[in-house]
């Protein structure tokens, strides 16, 4: 195998989803895969066109968001190598729920969902082992959704900034970064206000020794001043 092609099952490891599967379901799994490259910025899918794959990240980043009606992103998530999107994809044959574009250059394996009913089809015992890990994580995100309401402003940004060290925090010279290049108005999108409100609370986190910002993403000084900072 040349250093352009992937190995899917390697990836497919990685998403929690599959876990349960045997190698000879996952290799079956693997065989209906296919590879594709996007540059940065680029669109994966829109919000509303016609679903046609779910994706899994091999390398690169990922945000989701959607469009309202004054042309106002909400961002969703954040997604980086390992995860699947859309989490609802495997079984509604409808529409995207967002839209998906790339932050960096990145690669994705595509999982065709009319491939992927025929597999199922083929091997019915595979449904019952994802119905059940599917499950799991709806209660997961009832729990999320749970902690975020009622939070103000400054609640919501430290949640979210503690979520991406949780996701995609690396430790390098003693110092926690989140390497995700976003710019205010992002993090304004994906908590739900505005960016001069978001421009205060990272000049407060940034006065205080917290957190410091630049153009690869975050650096996280004292995760512990972090986790306590709503208490200030």
């Amino acid at each position: 195998m040349n250093e352009n092609n992937i190995d899917p099952g390697v990836i497919l490891r990685q998403v929690p989803l599959f876990r349960d599967l045997s190698d000879g379901e996952m290799e079956g799994l693997c065989r209906i895969m296919i590879q594709r490259s996007y540059r940065k910025k680029a669109i994966v899918f829109t919000e509303g066109s016609e679903k046609e794959a779910v994706y899994f990240i091999h390398n690169g980043l990922i945000k989701t968001y959607k469009t309202d009606e004054n042309g106002h992103q909400q961002i969703v998530s954040f997604l980086k190598t390992g995860d699947m999107f859309p989490h609802t994809g495997l079984f509604h044959a409808n529409h995207y729920p967002a839209t998906a574009e790339t932050i960096v250059p990145t690669t994705l394996l595509a999982m065709p969902i009319k491939h992927f009913e025929v597999f199922l089809s083929n091997t019915p015992g595979i449904a019952v082992k994802l119905l059940r890990v599917m499950s799991e994580k709806i209660l997961e995100l009832q729990g999320k959704l749970q902690e975020l309401t009622g939070q103000d402003v400054q609640n919501r940004g430290q949640l979210f900034l503690l979520k991406l060290a949780e996701t995609n925090g690396k430790v390098k010279s003693g110092k926690l970064l989140i390497e995700i290049p976003m710019t205010h108005q992002d993090i304004a999108n994906a908590i739900g206000t505005t960016r001069e409100t978001v421009n205060r609370l990272l000049n407060q986190l940034r006065k205080e020794g917290i957190v410091e910002t630049d153009r690869s993403g975050f650096v996280i000084h004292d995760i512990e001043a972090l986790r306590h900072w709503r208490e200030h």
